[in-house]
């Protein structure tokens, strides 16, 4: 019996659940909690799914989406703990850690490179395109049958977190995967229409924001996109996380690694790597306390933009020489 089974029958065995994601989530940490509450609800479990920060409303589509609760809606926290997509503990927050109970059972579930393995129970796998395709097996391993809501989660999380099949973490496995679960009942038009096609006014006001901000170092090898605190605040775009802005840097011709700077809050920069071929974003982002993948990566700073800009660039520069 594989791990992944063995986490499987653990879950049809135990009652009483909270699935818990990273802070400001992505569509792959959505996906992936709404098809296991979906499929753990249709086993009679009773299920809390708790997020520290607010959805982006492009995922209003997905069944489900009504039963995610903030820490300070909660009452009791669940005895037994699913972590979905977290690389380690820390990322859920630090408003919901402190409501973990000392005596919780943890469930780790992820595909990030630099999981710490922090629960009790931890199926990694990095060769996975994203922890929605591992949650599809784990489905499939339990014998619950994957129906069209709990395909829709599970296809919009494939859909972000390869970014449409276009990351270098696709593989043709993900690519079956993706073809069984449009022959279960996925909606390929409506993840189009609304993961792709209905973006928020104020996201698109973030990327003006964006590209009005633009340096290019390294003869045009490094290109940062800096969002200012007070910026984001007058387009009042603070609750809005994109999770395809940073694409548009990686996309320049010439660009081997692209850098967004957000100021989050003044004083704390959330950093977001991407790159082509010539470095391990992970390396760089684990550095900094972050992590990621080889080529998708991202880390928080204390500091003002000028500070942890500088820092990046001394040390990215020399692995591009």
């Amino acid at each position: 019996m594989s791990e992944l089974e063995r986490i499987g029958e653990k879950l049809l065995l135990l009652d009483d659940y909270a699935i818990i994601g990273h802070s400001m989530p992505d569509g792959d940490s959505i996906g992936s909690i709404l098809a296991l509450y979906l499929a753990l609800s249709k086993k009679g479990k009773k299920v809390t799914i708790i997020m520290q920060d607010s959805l982006s409303t492009i995922y209003d589509y997905l069944p489900g989406i009504e039963h995610f609760y903030r820490p300070d809606e909660i009452k009791r926290m669940p005895k037994n703990i699913i972590f979905l997509d977290c690389a380690r503990l820390e990322r859920i927050g630090e408003s919901l850690l402190p409501l973990l109970p000392d005596k919780a059972s943890f469930i780790n579930i992820d595909h990030h490179q630099d999981n710490d393995l922090f629960a009790g129970d931890n199926y990694v796998d990095p060769q996975a395109s994203s922890t929605a395709e591992i949650i599809f097996r784990l489905l499939n391993s339990m014998k619950i049958d994957i129906d069209a809501d709990i395909a829709n989660c599970l296809y919009a999380g494939i859909i972000m977190d390869t970014s449409s099949f276009m990351n270098s973490n696709t593989s043709s496995t993900t690519m079956r995967i993706a073809a069984e679960l449009l022959d279960l009942g996925a909606d390929l038009n409506q993840a189009r229409n609304r993961l792709l096609e209905s973006k928020p006014l104020a996201e698109v006001l973030l990327l003006g924001l964006g590209l009005q901000n633009l340096e290019f170092h390294q003869e045009g090898q490094i290109a940062f996109m800096i969002l200012p605190y007070q910026g984001i605040k007058t387009i009042d775009a603070l609750d809005v996380h994109p999770e395809g802005l940073i694409n548009y840097l990686r996309s320049i011709e010439g660009v081997e690694v692209a850098i967004l700077l957000r100021e989050v809050s003044p004083g704390l920069i959330k950093i977001s790597f991407r790159s082509k071929d010539k470095m391990d974003v992970a390396a760089l982002a684990s550095r900094l306390n972050g992590g990621g993948h080889k080529r998708a990566a991202g880390a928080k700073k204390t500091g003002n933009l000028d500070e942890v800009k500088r820092l990046l660039l001394e040390m990215i520069e020399d692995v591009l020489k």
